[in-house]
């Protein structure tokens, strides 16, 4: 992933990043230098050099060091332990390995997940199904859109 330019916004365009952000995810981003930067995949959002948000044209996703900084509390999904190596080199999440779902989730949201022993987040993605059927259904139920360890992890982490 190359940064193609970085430049600073007024807060007033970055609040509607963090309004949507806070609606969808609980999150509160906070920070005193707003910033995008434009690369050759999505268009990421910053506060104070720490990536929170992917416009990746079809949505806006929270961003993994967004989620460590500022925690959100909704639209997660939560894996155990086994597929937690699968994750972190950008599998999609497999219904089996779900052990919770917030229940709001719907088909087509984006949603973060984390795993079960310490709610660390392992990466970001666009819901399959609804946050009910993930727990007790097969096949894949989120489609992977940024992971631990991918460019952006790399360029931005």
């Amino acid at each position: 992933m190359r940064v193609r330019k970085r430049y600073g916004i007024k807060e007033k365009r970055f609040r509607r990043v963090t309004e949507a952000l806070t609606d969808t995810f609980g999150m509160s981003p906070e920070g005193t230098k707003f910033e995008v930067a434009e690369t050759d995949g999505p268009e990421v959002y910053l506060v104070d050099g720490v990536p929170v948000a992917l416009d990746t044209g079809d949505g806006l996703f929270p961003a993994l060091a967004g989620i460590l900084r500022f925690p959100p509390s909704r639209r997660y999904v939560t894996v155990d332990m086994g597929a937690v190596a699968f994750l972190a080199n950008g599998a999609n999440v497999m219904a089996p390995g779900i052990v919770e779902a917030d229940p709001a989730i719907r088909e087509g949201d984006a949603v973060w997940v984390r795993e079960e022993t310490h709610g660390r987040p392992l990466c970001v993605g666009r819901a399959l199904r609804n946050g009910p059927d993930m727990v007790r259904g097969k096949g894949v139920a989120v489609e992977t859109v940024h992971y631990v360890g991918d460019r952006l992890w790399r360029v931005f982490g």
